[in-house]
């Protein structure tokens, strides 16, 4: 058991989160040393699981564990090694980034002043602007600064590259790829951009009206997933065995595998695309 609670950053069992219009049923696995990635539209509930896991809303049913722990149960110790980023928080705008780090040092018992004034300066953070003044690719950086500077063994980054432009994102994926080449850290993270989760992410669930509908591999996706564009003749003659999504089109239909070799194989005159995580997200929220 001890074993498995170590290997096990994050479980959510048949979560259950019940709003007046939405209803979340959520279940996921985050391991040791893994990067996982949370993708839906807008509204299909990937905050709502976030804060679940944080512990920040009372939910209606099911487990969760975290760091090994019923999430009720977690320490100040326990949340000290979780590094958060939601979408809807920040840091008092009128305060400078010097006037943060004595907030800082109290909060966190392994804060380190070192790494994250030399962090700041290495992304162009002043410390002594406003941070009302920050751009909003700043605001961001500053916030993932703020999340690894206390040694976290748990990332927690809900849309952390929303707003940014290319470099910036560029800048923040690279300080996140630096802090998982520890093996013994995870990272859950969301994101619109699906370009920051390819090249990131070990795997993906996908989210859907409250629900996960699909959990993959990256690299499966990538390389086994594919868009198969058809005439409805050519479709009429498909085997249907490895179709997950179809969607009727002007030209025919666009049909989603999880089997793009086996249709290459055997429908050479057939248009297949290999797949994206943009091409996953567009045929598994809409209608057949």
């Amino acid at each position: 058991m001890m074993r498995e609670e170590v290997l096990r950053m994050i479980k959510l069992n048949n979560v259950v989160k019940q709003y007046e219009n939405f209803r979340l049923e959520c279940s996921m696995e985050i391991p040791k040393g893994q990067v996982t990635g949370l993708i839906g539209r807008n509204g299909a509930g990937k905050s709502t699981a976030f804060k679940a896991i944080l512990g920040l809303i009372r939910t209606d049913g099911g487990t969760i564990e975290v760091l090994g722990k019923d999430v009720s149960a977690l320490t100040q110790a326990d949340r000290e090694q979780i590094g958060v980023v939601l979408s809807d928080s920040g840091f008092c705008s009128y305060l400078t980034i010097k006037e943060y780090l004595p907030m800082l040092d109290a909060m966190y018992a392994d804060f380190s002043k070192e790494k994250f004034t030399a962090d700041c300066d290495r992304m162009g953070l002043p410390l002594k602007k406003k941070i009302k003044e920050f751009s909003t690719g700043m605001k961001r950086k500053l916030q993932i600064l703020a999340a690894l500077s206390h040694g976290a063994k748990l990332l927690v980054l809900d849309e952390p590259t929303a707003g940014l432009d290319v470099v910036a994102r560029d800048e923040l994926l690279g300080l996140l790829r630096e802090y998982a080449e520890n093996g013994d850290r995870s990272i859950v993270i969301s994101s619109h951009i699906s370009s920051d989760l390819e090249g990131i992410c070990d795997d993906v669930y996908m989210i859907e009206d409250g629900k996960i509908v699909l959990h993959e591999d990256t690299d499966v996706l990538l390389n086994e997933y594919g868009l198969l564009k058809v005439t409805k003749e050519q479709f009429a003659k498909l085997d249907p065995t490895h179709l997950l999504k179809t969607k009727e089109e002007n030209f025919g239909y666009s049909c989603l595998t999880n089997q793009r070799q086996f249709y290459q194989d055997n429908y050479p005159s057939v248009v297949i695309e290999r797949g994206s995580i943009d091409e996953v997200i567009t045929m598994m929220t809409k209608n057949t």
